[in-house]
């Protein structure tokens, strides 16, 4: 039997339920895989305001912004992070994959 460790290294690894695959002063490449389980994408609030560019997403990945309906994710959709406001991320099939400006 496989452990599910073995299917999503980029948790043990990092503690975080994605892998940065690219860092500069101005944004981050992050990518959510296939295996990750969705009880890891928790609600959550980051310390700076954050504008969310979607690379790439499979089917069915949402976003949802606190006390409001999930948005679904497709690719070219630009999502706007206040600074401490409440969101998260819903799975969906296969990987997604953000540019994440930091403002």
């Amino acid at each position: 039997m496989q452990n599910y460790l073995d299917l999503n290294p980029t948790s043990v690894v990092s503690g975080k339920p994605y892998i940065d695959l690219e860092v500069t002063d101005d944004y981050i490449i992050r990518e959510f895989g296939q295996n990750i389980d969705p009880i890891e994408l928790m609600w959550h609030r980051d310390d700076e305001h954050r504008t969310v560019e979607v690379i790439e997403a499979g089917e069915g990945w949402q976003f949802q912004y606190d006390e409001k309906l999930p948005l679904t994710l497709t690719s070219n959709t630009t999502i706007s992070i206040l600074k401490h406001e409440w969101h998260r991320l819903w799975k969906g099939e296969d990987k997604l994959r953000l540019k994440i400006w930091k403002e």
